[in-house]
C-alpha cells in the first residue's frame, strides 16, 4: 500500500476546521481569500523568447462573517457547537436556629 502524500478538502470542510479553530460557536462563516499581483518574464509555450506574465498567488486564507449561506459557508452553530449549559445545582438549605 503506497504513502498518502496529500489531503483535499473542500471550501465548506476548511471554512468548518478554522470555525472550530477559533472556537466560534455562531453565525455563518465563509471562505476569505486574499490574493497578490506580480509580474514577471516567462517562457513562452510552443515559441521561442519570453513574455511579460502575470503571477497571483493566494497571500492569505481565512474566514469572514457573512449574511447569507453559499458553498463557501458553514453555520457555526451547527459545526462547532457550543458547550452545553450547565444545570443549575439546587442550592443547600440554611438551617434556622
Amino acid at each position: 500500500m503506497s504513502e498518502v502524500r496529500n489531503f483535499t478538502f473542500s471550501y465548506k470542510e476548511v471554512a468548518a476546521a478554522l470555525v472550530r479553530d477559533q472556537g466560534l460557536h455562531e453565525g455563518l462563516w465563509g471562505i476569505y481569500m486574499e490574493f497578490g499581483l506580480a509580474a514577471a518574464n516567462i517562457t513562452a509555450p510552443n515559441e521561442s523568447g519570453v513574455m511579460p506574465a502575470a503571477v497571483v498567488p493566494v497571500v492569505k486564507i481565512g474566514i469572514q462573517r457573512v449574511d447569507a449561506a453559499s458553498n463557501l459557508t458553514v453555520d457555526a452553530a451547527e459545526v462547532n457547537p457550543g458547550p452545553k449549559a450547565r444545570a443549575a445545582r439546587p442550592g443547600r438549605k440554611v438551617e434556622s436556629t
